[in-house]
């Protein structure tokens, strides 16, 4: 795809962009209950079309993780669809001026949020990304550049097609929802340098397309990092909890990035923990790799590599690890973590607080699994992905991390003097 067609679609966005930022939030609203209702309407075209890459990912050998992601079932779409609806009925953050304090020469100073202008997210796999990344976008005002992978190409602009046909219909210029329509990487070496019309990159996806971005981009990226989640069975935790949040992180959907990665358990309760744990991860198809004090458990695993500890499998694969106390467990986390999501399983609330306090992970959970690491589950709406940078948004992203803070000021003829 030429550059210059690249920057007909940046240009067009930016256009855009200057027209939502005073949308009035009713018109954003009705524009996201229509396009909800259009992909509804639309499903079976989605379902044809997404066929298409799911054909194309059996044939390449896609891993049934991975195809998992891939797949536009009846339930994603009317995820998809609710999740829409569900970010027309939160609040509007734009326009909304908060911390006015006066100072002592009379002026009164404020913070309004306002957009970002053009944000651009390069993704891979999931296809109801486009959906939920265009909502939150038009919701927080801002126009989106998306360009998905090569493995849902159809799927993916098939669902541009519908929503920038419903923007058309309720009146909101379509531009405001680009698309890159090719998987070619040069689109995005190309997108990377349009500094002048993009605000904000964010890819989501596996390490080398995070790390390309970052190295190449001349806009400000906010990462979405892989996810290295672990869990750590504290000596004080509630065995039974353990077993079925542990099972749930692993299994519920491997391919996801808030799925557990790595096991973290306390040496005083691995003997009894480990040997049950195995065998229902076992029942459900789980290779475990385990370190040298695991192995002496469950002498019939594979041993873990040093690469293992740095692994986001996203497939039915998890390193275990027996550590001498909660110390250990948060500096094997701080050593091979990737800043994603943690949790403790314990009954103590002292150990707690101190696994809460010195892991510095974007989210960090207590007695629950890693897999409510989810805008929609935090009461974002759906979530435009989950930043492992630290900078104005950590974390899953909901709309008002879309947005930025501009300083207001309300004089009455004050000079400086």
């Amino acid at each position: 795809m030429p550059s210059e067609m690249i920057r007909d679609i940046a240009e067009a966005a930016r256009k855009a962009s200057r027209k939502l930022a005073v949308l009035s939030s009713a018109a954003k609203d009705t524009s996201l209950r229509h396009m909800a209702e259009t992909l509804r309407h639309h499903a079976t075209y989605l379902q044809e079309e997404n066929a298409r890459d799911l054909e194309t990912a059996h044939a390449t050998g896609l891993s049934p993780a991975m195809i998992d992601r891939l797949t536009l079932s009846e339930k994603v779409i009317e995820g998809m669809a609710r999740g829409m609806e569900e970010i027309a009925e939160l609040p509007d953050p734009v326009g909304r001026i908060t911390g006015m304090a006066r100072r002592p020469n009379g002026l009164v100073v404020g913070r309004m949020r306002i957009p970002l202008g053009v944000v651009a997210i390069i993704y891979e796999s999931r296809p109801n990304v486009t959906a939920d990344a265009a909502a939150l976008c038009l919701k927080s005002g801002n126009a989106v550049i998306l360009r998905g992978g090569s493995e849902a190409i159809h799927s993916n602009a098939a669902i541009v097609k519908i929503l920038r046909e419903s923007l058309r219909s309720t009146g909101i210029d379509p531009e405001a929802v680009g698309f890159i329509p090719v998987a070619d990487r040069q689109a995005i070496m190309d997108m990377l340098r349009l500094e002048d019309l993009i605000d904000l990159v964010i890819p989501r996806g596996g390490e080398g397309l995070i790390r390309t971005v970052s190295e190449n981009s001349l806009i400000p990226v906010l990462k979405h990092y892989k996810g290295v989640c672990h869990i750590f069975v504290d000596r004080q935790a509630d065995l039974e909890k353990a077993y079925s949040i542990c099972l749930n992180a692993k299994v519920q959907r491997p391919g996801v990035c808030n799925a557990m990665e790595t096991l973290l358990v306390d040496s005083p309760v691995a003997g009894i923990f480990l040997p049950k744990m195995a065998e229902l991860f076992t029942k459900n198809g789980v290779e475990l790799r385990g370190c040298s004090k695991t192995r002496a458990h469950l002498p019939d695993i594979r041993p873990a590599t040093e690469d293992d500890w740095y692994a986001e499998f996203l497939d039915l694969i998890l390193a275990v690890k027996i550590v001498e106390d909660l110390h250990e467990a948060i500096d094997h986390i701080e050593k091979y973590g990737s800043n994603h999501t943690e949790a403790i399983i314990t009954e103590n609330y002292t150990r707690a607080m101190e696994f809460l306090h010195q892991v510095d992970s974007s989210t960090v959970l207590v007695n629950a699994s890693t897999r409510f690491s989810d805008g929609g589950e935090f009461g974002l709406g759906a979530e435009v992905g989950i930043s492992t940078s630290k900078i104005h948004s950590y974390g899953p992203m909901g709309i008002e991390d879309l947005t930025i803070q501009k300083f207001v000021c309300f004089g009455n003829g004050q000079i400086r003097q």
